[in-house]
């Protein structure tokens, strides 16, 4: 059921995972419920991260009522919690070890030592090996939380380690109440936004509050209801391309000039003055670090629009099969009633097939334009090129 009475502090954040939160409470306040290493898995915008933040919260303070410490938690600058959030592809095997010497150490103010991994999907073998000896046989009062989509994401190894708990999916409506109360939007915004992120709740509050996201994502969607030969394909593909990088950069642009004024003012170089070569290679090694995050932004720009395709002709199946009730994109209902009508059911798994197969294509490094091109061939055609 929704949640509709706010769980305390640190829970407070926690949307809609009643179950989740009573477990990691108890395991908190009691150390027989208590495992060494978690994984919280559950789709996108489930609120892992968040959970996982709150469990850490509330396993650094020295009681209930120790909200300095668990606010500290929450501000990332506890001693006792380390947590790590890549923005690139992978997690480098450095950053694995960093955290497993880490997590040797004692807890100098709280009651346990808390390694934070929100991103453990993003773990290659190599790098998940690294982590396997301090998950088997970490130190008594070092707790592990790792976050990921689902169990299969991680090597078996890592899974037989840890404690497994599945967040629910929120429905549409908790996300709309909740996008309401943390922006103040109108209610039909939130509610379409929840739905067109599929209940994703950050995405869902990015296009509650940003209408040219909003106005993006409708043309991106009309652009493919429009493709009508290889030719069509082509441009809207690279429109479609231009489009994630123009985003992938405004998102990251800020962020970068940011990072190298403060590592210039650090090491005590005025803004215009030349580096000197002695200092070259920290911001070698910043501007490296910055191209894998644009990389990794690029990326997950491009997958949000085949989440938001897989959406699109999701609904021409459910229209087909007489199911017009629970659309994602209601606003399109007369163009996918008349593609539901032209086509046979067959093409439309074909398209949502190749879709599940650019998704794969994308993650062993295929050219996005060509991957992009090659899938909108097929939504033209019907057959995979």
């Amino acid at each position: 059921m929704p949640q509709t009475v706010a769980a305390p502090f640190p829970w407070a954040d926690v949307w809609g995972q009643d179950a989740a939160v009573d477990t990691l409470r108890n395991a908190a306040s009691d150390p027989s419920a208590l495992s060494h290493a978690w994984l919280i898995t559950g789709p996108p915008g489930s609120g892992r991260s968040t959970l996982a933040h709150a469990f850490a919260a509330a396993l650094v303070a020295d009681h209930p009522d120790d909200e300095a410490s668990m606010r500290q938690v929450l501000a990332g600058t506890h001693p006792d919690v380390t947590a790590l959030r890549t923005d690139k592809v992978i997690i480098t095997i450095a950053e694995a070890r960093a955290l497993v010497e880490r997590s040797y150490f004692a807890p100098s103010a709280g009651r346990y030592r808390v390694i934070v991994v929100e991103d453990a999907d993003r773990m290659v073998e190599r790098t998940s090996n690294v982590l396997l000896k301090a998950l088997e046989e970490p130190p008594e009062q070092t707790v592990w939380i790792l976050c990921a989509p689902s169990e299969a994401d991680l090597l078996p190894t890592i899974r037989s380690r840890v404690r497994s708990l599945r967040l629910r999916e929120p429905d549409v409506a908790d996300v709309a109440r909740l996008i309401t109360l943390r922006t103040g939007v109108d209610e039909g915004i939130a509610e379409q936004a929840a739905r067109h992120s599929q209940r994703h709740i950050g995405m869902a509050q990015r296009l509650a509050t940003d209408e040219s996201a909003r106005r993006r994502r409708d043309e991106t969607l009309r652009s493919v209801l429009g493709v009508r030969g290889v030719n069509d394909a082509v441009e809207v593909a690279g429109r479609i391309i231009q489009a994630a990088t123009d985003d992938a950069k405004a998102l990251t642009a800020e962020r970068d000039a940011a990072e190298r004024a403060s590592l210039l003012r650090t090491v005590g170089i005025a803004e215009g003055q030349a580096v000197p070569p002695a200092l070259r290679t920290q911001i070698s090694a910043l501007e490296d670090d910055q191209k894998k995050r644009a990389t990794r932004s690029l990326r997950d720009g491009i997958d949000r629009v085949l989440t938001d395709l897989q959406s699109l002709f999701r609904d021409v199946v459910m229209l087909q099969f007489g199911r017009d009730g629970e659309l994602i994109n209601r606003e399109l209902r007369d163009d996918l009633a008349a593609l539901a009508a032209a086509w046979p059911e067959t093409r439309t798994l074909v398209v949502l097939d190749h879709l599940a197969d650019t998704r794969q294509s994308l993650e062993r490094n295929v050219a996005p334009l060509l991957a992009l091109e090659s899938l909108l061939v097929t939504v033209t055609s019907g057959r995979t090129p």
